[in-house]
């Protein structure tokens, strides 16, 4: 009979700095293999990656559902169109351009602003023309997309983000992610830009992502390169205890949007624009595991009970009662939180 518990540490009284596979399974971690098989795989049809994979299709579905999404200003889908850039959107003076096909945030220019041939990022970071073209024409040629085809510049409107969530951030935009499990939201997070990131929201990047209590809307711990922390490492602002505005409506669209993309298990981005609210930034179809860092939590419980409740209580405004449920099962099972 194997023995399945882990061995002990090798020097009585060290404290170890890691866990062992079978506490992680345990403590309910989702690992890579098993979201892969057992999630995306059983609830994520092939057929409709196309969805998600491309933003514009995803634009589509979200317009045509009534979900907020960046007002899209032009598409560039060949080289001439990047030639003749000055001439059909020349006159855009704060703009994002980003690859259709594009994954963890490579490839996106957030420009704050444009004198003559020099383009500022958020950062105030300047861009020449030049180098600017240089970087929307390999875009085109694939260089950011999924499997390296060729792909299009979406051209869109740049958020400007509730002042709550720019008093977190440097240098970029904060944006919330959402796993949704057969339509209700199981887990969420913010993430913060620092200046390590660039001004991006990528955790491997270098950004900040802080859990955020479904129920309630508010933020609590930290993590920032696979370390707990509570301060934002370049502002030294407090990450918890931070109320995301229009929190309900957020979490409303977020399964709409699953619904309409018949995932059973996807990511959905948002940013708070300081003028409309919730706006969808992109949907995932292979959402990353940090979000479990970020909650000090493993988010398998959650999805087993999602699991266990009936179809009914899965579809309309039954859902509430769901995500009440998921708020009160975290505060009754403390030990489930290994990863502080």
């Amino acid at each position: 009979m194997t023995d399945t518990n882990p061995p002990p540490s090798p020097v009585r009284g060290l404290r170890r700095f890691w866990a062992w596979p079978e506490e992680l399974r345990q403590a309910g971690i989702l690992g890579i293999n098993d979201r892969n098989v057992t999630f995306i795989q059983a609830n994520n049809p092939r057929k409709f990656y196309p969805r998600v994979d491309n933003k514009l299709l995803t634009k589509q579905v979200c317009q045509a559902h009534d979900i907020p999404v960046p007002e899209t200003y032009g598409v560039l889908s060949t080289h001439g169109d990047v030639k003749k850039f000055n001439q059909t959107l020349g006159h855009l003076r704060e703009f994002v351009a980003k690859p259709a096909n594009g994954a963890a945030g490579r490839g996106i220019a957030v420009i704050a602003d444009r004198v003559g041939d020099s383009f500022y990022t958020s950062g105030g970071r300047e861009i020449l023309w030049s180098d600017f073209r240089y970087h929307l024409s390999t875009t085109i040629s694939g260089l950011y997309s999924l499997g390296g085809q060729e792909d299009v510049v979406i051209v869109e409107r740049r958020i400007v983000s509730h002042p709550t969530m720019m008093s977190l951030a440097v240098e970029g935009t904060p944006d919330i992610r959402v796993i949704v499990y057969r339509g209700v939201p199981a887990m969420a997070m913010i993430r913060l830009p620092t200046r390590l990131s660039g001004g991006k929201a990528n955790l491997h990047q270098g950004a900040v992502a802080a859990a955020i209590d479904l129920a309630t809307g508010k933020t609590f711990g930290g993590v920032s390169e696979n370390r707990a922390i509570t301060h934002h490492p370049d502002t030294g602002n407090v990450i918890a205890g931070i109320e995301i505005p229009s929190w309900r409506e957020l979490l409303d669209a977020a399964m709409r949007l699953s619904d309409a993309l018949d995932m059973g298990y996807v990511g959905i981005d948002f940013v708070i624009d300081a003028q409309t609210g919730p706006v969808v930034l992109e949907a995932n179809a292979r959402p990353g595991l940090a979000i479990q860092l970020a909650h000090r939590q493993g988010i398998l419980p959650r999805l087993r009970y999602i699991d266990a409740a009936s179809e009914a209580k899965r579809t309309g405004q039954r859902r509430w009662e769901l995500i009440t449920g998921l708020a009160e099962s975290d505060d009754q099972d403390e030990s489930l939180r290994i990863l502080a």
